[in-house]
């Protein structure tokens, strides 16, 4: 688990460094950041750029448009849970408490 939280941490950096300030994402680095690393959210959820641009509004709590990491970790959060939900609609057995496919895998 401390490894994927790294990896969240280095994955933001990866894309908000590109620009002016490396501890926000502008609008732009955003999309760049959820269409590259959230594929499958987007094909799931039919997302569009203009989607994705209202998801940053949501998630832009201070309404500089742009995303400190603080407000960036709300939608892992929600994915997250969403995908733990999606894992529970997918589990083959019903029975118990059994996962089937998340967010982060295509269903055929």
């Amino acid at each position: 688990m401390e490894r994927s939280i790294e990896t969240v941490i280095n994955v933001f950096h990866q894309y908000s460094a590109r620009t002016e300030n490396p501890d926000t994402l502008s609008q732009k680095e955003f999309q760049q950041l959820v269409q590259k690393e959230l594929q499958n959210f987007l094909k799931m959820e039919k997302k569009d750029t203009q989607s994705i641009n209202h998801i940053l509004e949501d998630l832009d709590t201070n309404v500089d448009k742009q995303l400190s990491f603080e407000e960036f970790v709300i939608l892992i959060a929600k994915l997250t849970h969403a995908s733990h939900e999606e894992m529970h609609k997918n589990a083959h057995n019903k029975e118990g408490h059994s996962h089937g496919p998340g967010l982060g895998e295509l269903h055929n």
